[in-house]
């Protein structure tokens, strides 16, 4: 159902995956802003998102906990800083610590494109805050972003 180039721009923890999905903007939109379609496919397979909250617009939070299959709970926070329907998304996300405080922080931007019925994607997603504690993170950070469009490519098909 998507097509694209899931090929990397590494330049210090930056990602710039590209994807298009077959489907009109509007829907692809909507399962980024969704809770309930968001917590579907985020995180990688095999994941779970038993808390999924957002709050779609300027200054508006984000709470997302990804459950792995061995049960372990990976929370996430985050900001909305800019919300242009259909077209754009911008937001900021940490990864928490088991002692609650913020590993590090990404900034991403999500652009949707027309592209004759179909969507156009491009994610970019830039560290701009980090820990050494967070290393081990950035090593599955490409397959987790790769596997996560992957499940929004599943999820948009059964929509």
């Amino acid at each position: 159902m998507a097509t694209g180039n899931m090929a990397t721009k590494e330049k210090e923890h930056e990602l710039v995956p590209t994807r298009v999905f077959d489907a009109p903007r509007e829907l692809v939109w909507k399962v980024w802003t969704d809770p309930k379609h968001v917590a579907r496919w985020w995180g990688p397979h095999g994941f779970t998102n038993p808390v999924c909250e957002l709050d779609v617009r300027p200054g508006g939070a984000i709470r997302i906990h990804m459950r792995g299959p061995d049960g372990t709970v990976y929370p996430m926070t985050g900001v909305y800083l800019e919300v242009d329907e259909p077209e754009r998304i911008v937001f900021t996300s940490a990864a928490l610590g088991t002692d609650g405080n913020p590993m590090f922080e990404v900034l991403t931007t999500v652009i949707f494109a027309e592209q004759g019925g179909k969507t156009k994607q491009i994610l970019h997603a830039r560290v701009i805050k980090m820990t050494a504690q967070a290393a081990p993170y950035f090593k599955g950070m490409e397959a987790g972003w790769a596997q996560s469009l992957e499940r929004l490519a599943e999820s948009l098909a059964k929509t």
